[in-house]
């Protein structure tokens, strides 16, 4: 059974997500109108897929991330919103969401979103993708450049939302190597987590 919650507070939205959920297989759809009911609803539905508001009458969707991630391990959050800045979708990713798709996309891309969703992907359309691969500019020496070929590809298929496992898999590697090789990366960008370096592997364009 596939299950989703929809977190928004527009009934149209609803209407709309859960029609498209359910031509995607999906028989098990929740809803939920703030952040109070969203807590609620995760905690007692566990749903396989959150789709998530931004902005909401009692809270912000993208600080309720985390919280989401903890009440139902291995969830994937797809952040839906009418924000379409290249700056929601970097902060919704480095939150800890696993895409960001804006109200305005067509069917057809809500439909790719949730397709990649279910695939362990991430998802950012083209653009959100191209402006964030140009939105970091920094200064003094390339970390980048100093990363061996090894290091380069994990981060390239970090950047695709592969998992570790996926990645030692394509590669022919262990676990533990690939493991290792993304706690050098994560030391060598000076980033805390997975998170972070899927957001410099979109920004740079890896």
């Amino acid at each position: 059974m596939k299950s989703a919650l929809v977190v928004d507070d527009h009934p149209i939205t609803h209407l709309g997500a859960g029609r498209l959920l359910r031509e995607l297989g999906y028989d098990d759809i929740h809803q939920a109108m703030n952040a109070r009911e969203a807590m609620q609803q995760a905690r007692d539905r566990q749903p396989g897929l959150i789709v998530l508001d931004i902005t909401l009458p009692d809270g912000d969707g993208l600080s309720m991330i985390g919280d989401l991630l903890v009440a139902v391990p291995g969830t994937r959050i797809l952040v839906f919103s009418m924000n379409d800045q290249t700056g929601f979708a970097a902060r919704a990713i480095e939150a800890g969401a696993h895409g960001f798709l804006s109200k305005n996309a067509p069917p057809e891309e809500f439909r790719q979103a949730i397709r990649a969703q279910e695939a362990g992907e991430f998802y950012l359309n083209p653009k959100h993708a191209i402006a964030l691969a140009t939105m970091r500019a920094g200064a003094g020496a390339d970390p980048l450049a100093q990363l061996s070929q090894r290091e380069t590809e994990v981060l390239r298929q970090i950047g695709q939302g592969q998992s570790l496992q996926a990645i030692a898999d394509e590669l022919g590697v262990s676990y533990k190597t690939v493991a290792n090789t993304s706690s050098a990366l994560k030391k060598k960008l000076a980033v805390d987590g997975m998170n972070g370096l899927m957001r410099i592997a979109l920004e740079r364009g890896v």
